[in-house]
This record gives structure tokens, C-alpha cells and sequence, in this order.
């Protein structure tokens, strides 16, 4: 979500987001861990192609919940509910 659909939200709508994607950076370590060895793998088996993509794609995924949750907390900010 960008800041323009946060904005559009009503208040009860986002701190309901904000209970519900809390971040958890240990779960997001361990499965960035994972798929940083399956593309390992998939490199040392010769095997580039579309199954190496995938874990790339989720990987950016994880990287970028967190700066979603700032957004979030920053509009929370911005409306006085936190």
C-alpha cells in the first residue's frame, strides 16, 4: 500500500492493518535464509531459469514489508492514533 491508500482509509481500517502486519523479522530472516540457499543451490546445480526467479521475487517481498509498516505507522502518526 502507498501512502495515497493509506490516507483514503478510515481509522478503525488502519489500525486494524496495523495489528495485522506487525513485523516479524525473525520469520522474515529465516525464510530470506532459505531462499538465498535454494538460489545457492539452484547456481552450484547449474540450474539458472524461471524456479531461480521465484525466490528472487519473494525475496524483494520480504525487503519490503518493512518500509510498508512505516508508511503505516507514519499515517497513524500523522491522525494521532498511536
Amino acid at each position: 500500500m502507498n501512502q495515497n491508500e493509506l490516507s483514503q482509509l478510515s481509522d478503525k481500517a488502519l489500525l486494524e492493518l496495523k495489528n495485522n502486519s506487525k513485523p516479524r523479522p525473525i520469520i522474515d530472516a529465516f525464510f530470506i535464509g532459505f531462499l538465498v540457499g535454494i538460489i545457492i543451490y539452484s547456481a552450484a546445480a547449474n540450474s539458472w531459469g524461471f524456479l531461480t526467479l521465484i525466490p528472487l521475487y519473494l525475496i524483494y517481498i520480504f525487503l519490503q514489508k518493512p518500509k510498508k509498516y512505516q508508511a503505516l505507522k507514519n499515517e497513524l502518526k500523522k491522525r494521532n492514533l498511536e
